[in-house]
């Protein structure tokens, strides 16, 4: 109710004693003789001069053409807003008063905020042909109906322009009204989901004069980024560059980026004037897209006609179209209204009346009864117009929003490019990119080459340092150890060290010079804690932190790194001791259990080896003595590959080939196994990796400011009660010798630079373990600075032409010990690393006896057929088991036998059988006779 007093307030200085108009009634079942139609915007405008003579027009089209309202005409009442909120307030509330059925305009965004409410009221459609403010799509204002593009898909395209160029901040230049704030709203929610931002918002009032608008470019000017965007009004947006270039703003360096007001500047002269241009040498504009068509190119000859005979005071620009259109499109939504109710009427509001003694005279506005059912033809309303297809959204915005983007040099513009909603950022035209799948890769977004201000073709970078003449201060670790990497000193600089020296060699590899101050942080009595120095960074006390720092997650969240110059991770380091050889340490590399399952699997080879040539061999027949020595002879000279023996039978060949590759893989352990326990050196402490540093309760040594107690505590969930503060190599020595038992540390954990610099001077420790983290050292700078991208590149190049290694040889001398861990805490050889290899050769052994014996079982049965059966007394044969035990011997006996002698005796008795059937068969032909 506070916005209908305040209408109520601004519509009493106006038409106190006005009464009401009742022209624009009409009975049911008749059509008007004319309907009345408001227009409101400033009329010396650059947009107003060229809106009025476009809606003029359109009303005449319409009233000519017999196809659209049947005869009824539109009767046009005009108000100027003289580019005053108050004053268009009160003239929008006299049109309504006049009982309009609709209201084209207003042009400015702050009286459409204000007059949309009495429209909603009063139920009387607003056809904002220029009013571009976002937030006007909102549903609080539902009566408003924008015939042109709002300022949200605009601002995406800048936002995708300052993406497409890379860079990640921008300063906004805009009025301070409801059209600038809501379109610099857009931009930073546009350039958020790019990931970049609005570094600073420079707004200044409207109507200011030149001298305010200097002394805020003069500010900015001030500030790190030279990526500007204007968003002003078109008839004082013009003072802005002219000031910018007094200052030396529109030089080489300098990115200005203007909404399309600027096109509407430039378009609205038939003649480009030059002092004009001079002043916009160098911008990027944008310009709402209006697509090459016959009714387009018919509307701007008619009014090029107009303009060269006087009759128009303004050259055509974009609004110009779409205030033509929105003509058209009330006309199309009134005609088909009539169609369907063939009624206008006008009521009393029952909220507004007046109140006893009151002079505000509410009654005379009314209500259109039907401006809600207006409001949805509008909104359903599909036509060609000059300005493109004028449909709506759901959300209703006019569809295909699109927008040309201009490059201003010398006395005109050129096209260097599109945008539109659809395809991004494109050189070819919207209308032809509709016909296309829609790809929205980065690769596929492109523009023209851009003379940028300055008369460069050079991208700028879109920042500078600050023309306040102060250094960049850098914050310094300011170290009581390991001063190679940084240190105090007396030179100018008042540091020194490998991490100064890079920093310094990667800052004169950029194109530009920067000042830089170093300033120690810390008291120099122990290390400081770098996540406060970094803290310092984040909270701009420093504009960046040079030094050992390492990257590690949470650090990552405040400011942004360089690239790595150095690889970092934590180790583990702990004291070794040299190992005393003893007259047994030939039997170290295997267990127990390992030397007597070899042992025995040695003679179970043998023995099968054995059983299988024992029959074919004759080297392996003779006495029992004879044989068991070269069974032992031939497994154990196995282990050296040297056994003489020769092996003629298959599956002898097929065991001896299994048990050689197991004896090859034995050996080569072995040998590995007893090199090491001979060499290497062993641990003091129990510590012999990361699982035993968290399971053990000994105390752990960690370096003062190093980020190690935090992942320990944090991330390894070790006590902090274990952890122990040490602040320098001779500290870690000393703690390390001492050992957990007499008050020192099993292990400390540090990073692999400050441990490859202690080792290479304390040979009695070792790393174990592997490296448990994986990161680097960089320098900090705050969020989305520029000179950390650039510091970035700059390391790389020093890292690809050896500079690098050149600083790091400087100042870190090669080890004298190796640091790594070789071997230490070697583990005997068991069982379990051979039971693979034992069980195929326990296999093929016995696959091999049982092919064996199954051929002596099939030889056995013939060999014992064969021999002829002996007259046995009655009595013996009642005894079975004697005669079982006669078998196994005579088995045992068949086994030892040769194999040629068995096939022999086998052969004579086939040839036996053969010669008695043929005797019969004699003898049967013999005796048949008979």
């Amino acid at each position: 109710m506070g916005s209908i007093s305040f209408l109520a307030l601004c519509f009493s200085t106006t038409i106190m004693g006005a009464m009401a108009a009742g022209g624009n009634g009409t009975s049911p079942g008749t059509r008007p003789g004319e309907i009345r139609v408001g227009t409101l915007f400033t009329f010396n405008s650059t947009i107003g001069r060229a809106a009025k003579l476009a809606i003029e027009l359109a009303v005449d089209d319409v009233n000519r053409n017999p196809t659209v309202l049947a005869g009824t005409k539109l009767r046009l009442l005009a108000q100027d807003t003289n580019c005053s909120e108050f004053l268009g307030t009160m003239e929008a509330l006299q049109l309504m008063e006049k009982q309009v059925v609709a209201i084209i305009g207003p042009q400015s965004s702050g009286i459409a905020h204000v007059v949309s409410h009495a429209a909603k009221e009063l139920r009387v459609p607003l056809l904002a042909f220029a009013a571009t403010d976002p937030s006007l799509s909102s549903l609080e204002y539902s009566y408003l109906v924008r015939t042109t593009q709002s300022d949200h898909f605009q601002m995406n395209a800048v936002a995708d322009i300052i993406d497409h160029y890379g860079w990640r901040e921008v300063i906004a230049i805009f009025v301070d009204d409801d059209f600038g704030r809501g379109g610099i709203n857009a931009l930073g929610d546009a350039l958020a989901e790019k990931r970049s931002k609005i570094s600073y918002k420079a707004a200044f009032p409207p109507n200011a004069d030149g001298s305010a608008i200097t002394d805020l470019l003069e500010k900015i000017n001030l500030l790190e980024s030279r990526v500007y965007v204007v968003h002003v009004n078109p008839d004082s947006g013009l003072t802005v560059f002219s000031v910018a270039r007094s200052l030396g703003m529109m030089g080489d360096g300098y990115v200005w980026i203007a909404s399309d007001w600027l096109a509407s500047v430039v378009d609205s002269t038939e003649s480009a004037n030059p002092d004009t241009m001079d002043l916009i040498q160098g911008a990027i504009v944008l310009r709402q897209h209006v697509p090459e068509s016959d009714l387009k190119r018919a509307f701007t000859f008619r009014w090029s006609n107009m303009f060269r005979n006087g009759k128009a005071s303004s050259s055509l620009n974009t609004y110009a179209f779409h205030a033509y259109d929105s003509v058209w499109l009330l006309a199309h939504a009134i005609d088909q209204f009539l169609h369907e109710e063939q009624t206008i009427a006008f009521s009393d509001d029952p909220i507004l009346h007046d109140p006893s003694g009151s002079s505000l005279h509410l009654s005379a506005l009314k209500r259109f009864d039907g401006g809600d059912k207006l409001l949805d033809k509008l909104l359903l309303t599909n036509f060609s117009g000059v300005s493109g297809q004028v449909q709506f959204d759901s959300d209703g915005d006019l569809i295909n929003p699109a927008y040309d983007i201009l490059n201003i040099g010398g006395t005109g513009s050129r096209r260097i490019g599109f945008w539109s909603n659809y395809s991004g950022l494109s050189v070819v035209a919207p209308q032809v990119s509709y016909r296309n799948p829609p790809n929205a890769s980065t690769s596929s977004r492109q523009l023209y080459s851009v003379i940028w201000p300055g008369e460069t073709t050079a991208t700028p970078r879109g920042w500078a340092f600050p023309n306040n003449g102060k250094p960049l201060r850098i914050g310094v670790p300011y170290r009581t150890s390991y001063k190679e990497f940084v240190s105090r000193d007396d030179s100018p600089d008042g540091v020194q060290g490998y991490c100064i020296d890079v920093f310094k060699a990667a800052v004169d590899l950029l194109p530009y010079p920067v000042p830089l101050s170093f300033i120690l942080f810390g008291d120099g009595l122990k290390n400081p804690s770098y996540d406060d120095l970094v803290q310092r960074v984040y909270e701009n006390y420093f504009d960046a932190a040079v030094g050992d720092i390492t990257i590690v997650t949470n650090r990552t969240r405040i400011v942004d790194f360089t690239q790595p110059y150095v690889e970092s991770g934590l180790v583990i380091v702990a004291p070794v001791k040299e190992t005393n050889s003893s007259a047994w340490a030939f039997l170290k590399p295997f267990t127990i259990q390992m030397w007597c399952v070899t042992g025995a699997f040695f003679l179970f080879v043998g023995a099968v080896v054995w059983i299988l040539e024992h029959r074919l061999n004759a080297e392996f027949r003779g006495s029992p003595r004879k044989q068991l020595v070269t069974i032992c002879w031939l497994v154990f000279s196995t282990m050296f590959f040297a056994q003489k023996e020769r092996t003629v039978s298959s599956l002898g060949r097929f065991v001896l080939i299994i048990w050689l590759f197991v004896v090859l893989i034995i050996n080569s352990s072995y040998t590995a196994s007893l090199t090491s326990i001979l060499t290497v050196e062993q641990l003091s402490s129990g510590i012999r990796g990361l699982d035993s540093l968290i399971h053990t309760s000994d105390p752990i040594g960690y370096q003062v400011g190093s980020f190690a107690k935090n992942y320990m505590t944090e991330e390894l969930n070790i006590a902090e009660s274990r952890l122990v503060s040490l602040n320098n190599p001779e500290d870690y020595a000393r703690a390390l010798e001492l050992g957990p038992q007499r008050g020192g540390v099993a292990a400390i954990v540090d990073e692999l630079p400050y441990v490859e610099l202690f080792l290479s001077t304390n040979c009695k420790f070792k790393t174990v373990g592997q490296e448990f983290t994986k990161s680097g050292w960089g320098f900090a700078f705050p969020r989305d600075s520029p000179l950390a991208v650039d510091l970035s590149t700059a390391i790389l190049r020093l890292s690809e032409n050896g500079d690098l290694q050149r600083i790091h040889d400087k100042w870190l001398p090669p080890t004298g010990c190796s640091s790594q861990d070789s071997g230490i805490g070697s583990n005997r050889l068991s069982l379990g690393s051979f039971w693979g290899l034992f069980l195929i050769s326990g296999l093929a052994c016995l696959v091999a006896l049982i092919i064996f014996f199954a051929r002596i079982l099939c030889q056995y049965n013939e060999y014992s057929s064969s021999q002829e059966t002996v007259g046995i007394p009655e009595s013996e044969r009642s005894f079975k088991r004697p005669m079982r035990l006669t078998s196994i011997k005579d088995l045992i006996a068949f086994v030892d036998k040769k194999e040629h002698e068995v096939k022999s005796v086998i052969k004579q008795k086939s040839i036996s059988q053969q010669q008695r059937r043929s005797s019969q068969v004699s003898d049967g032909q013999y005796m048949s006779p008979a």
